[in-house]
């Protein structure tokens, strides 16, 4: 069965990316992964479930590679900055802008109750919460601030992809994304370049 699911999700996701989810025909992408549309049925429910697995794999694959691009910064203020700042440049990516930011939204819903998007973040307020203990971002409640930062980067992301012209909108939302991070900032003037000093004398660094 797992098998069937990791077939049917690849052949899903060539399809989607390529034809749109509108588009795609189930026969095509269940002859694709040489299964049935009983397959599909069993394992996904329906194509609309497909389309959430496709998703909620596409999801994850960026939020972790934002994670990976924020572990580079070497601190966690400027690792959720750069973090932001590559989800929302993975906009201009084809299989992303089509498949989990144009028809994600349309088929599923509202993004921020997708399961990919709650483990994101969940990440973000853990990062929050150090940042506050640490006195570096504004003593606000974490979910409160972790649902705002991450609220912000998925908008922006949805606005590229949405937009005429996603290149020339990009750096556009990138400015405004970081521009606003900034505000939950004790001391926005220094607190960005006193960050890695912090982190360097907290307990267990």
């Amino acid at each position: 069965m797992e098998e069937n699911r990791v077939k049917l999700i690849a052949a899903a996701r060539k399809a989607f990316a390529e034809k749109g989810y509108s588009a795609a025909s189930m026969d095509d992408l269940t002859a694709e992964a040489g299964l049935t549309r009983g397959a599909l049925y069993h394992n996904f429910g329906d194509k609309r479930g497909l389309l959430a697995a496709v998703v909620e794999q596409i999801d994850s694959e960026m939020a972790s590679r934002a994670q990976e691009i924020g572990a580079r910064e070497g601190n966690e203020w400027l690792g959720l900055l750069a973090e932001g700042a590559a989800y929302i440049e993975m906009a201009l990516d084809p299989e992303v802008q089509r498949i989990v930011l144009l028809d994600g939204p349309a088929v599923l819903g509202d993004p921020s109750q997708w399961p990919s998007q709650n483990s994101c973040l969940q990440v973000t307020k853990r990062a929050m919460e150090l940042l506050i203990a640490q006195g570096i971002v504004k003593p606000l409640d974490a979910e409160a601030s972790a649902r705002l930062l991450s609220g912000a980067a998925l908008n922006a992301a949805l606005w590229v992809a949405a937009s005429d012209n996603p290149p020339d909108v990009l750096p556009k939302a990138v400015d405004a994304f970081r521009s606003l991070a900034a505000g939950l900032l004790l001391e926005p003037s220094s607190a960005a370049d006193d960050c890695a000093h912090r982190l360097e004398k907290a307990p267990g660094s």
